[in-house]
């Protein structure tokens, strides 16, 4: 399995759909990794799996940010997907009346 590190300024939407899945609310002290990089420095960060990766995405308060922006986003596109599906289908059954 290939092991990635990733910086926050290098995460991918899908990277991010990735942890947003895996921590929905969040992560906390318990899903922190730590280890030493090539320079050794402490590297705190979380994993997330592909079939043929590991991640370790480097932790920082703008990716905690990014998630949750990222995440309400989502969630924004879902009501207005929501909203466009019910008007369709107002708009089906008055049709078929």
């Amino acid at each position: 399995m290939k092991r990635v590190i990733v910086d926050y300024s290098k995460l991918t939407t899908d990277i991010l759909d990735l942890l947003v899945e895996k921590y929905p609310d969040g992560y906390d002290h318990s899903d922190i990794i730590s280890f030493k990089n090539s320079k050794g420095e402490t590297v705190k960060a979380v994993e997330v799996r592909t079939d043929d990766t590991l991640f370790l995405v480097k932790i920082s308060s703008q990716l905690q940010q990014t998630m949750e922006d990222y995440d309400s986003d989502d969630d924004d596109d879902d009501d207005n997907r929501d909203d466009e599906f019910d008007e369709i289908e107002v708009s089906d059954n008055f049709d078929n009346e």
